[in-house]
């Protein structure tokens, strides 16, 4: 077999090695943070005190269903 044909048979596989990686990858990531969002209410309760505003429940879960709805449109 001539040398081209096995440096273009490394090319091909190593491009669709990287391409697979690469996806395969950015699916594992979707679905980890799906399951397991950055922040979730008590941490953003903490938050809120430590800027100096008292969270109530109602406003807690406006902006977790806000984060939500922004996360999904991405």
């Amino acid at each position: 077999m001539a040398t081209w044909i096995w440096i273009l048979i490394v090319i091909v596989v190593g491009l669709a090695c990287a391409a697979g990686g690469f996806f395969g990858a950015r699916k594992y990531m979707e679905n980890y943070l799906k399951d397991n969002p950055p922040i979730n209410e008590d941490q953003l309760r903490a938050m809120m005190l430590q800027m100096g505003q008292k969270p109530s429940q109602r406003k807690l879960h406006q902006m977790m269903n806000a984060m939500q709805q922004n996360a999904g449109k991405k």
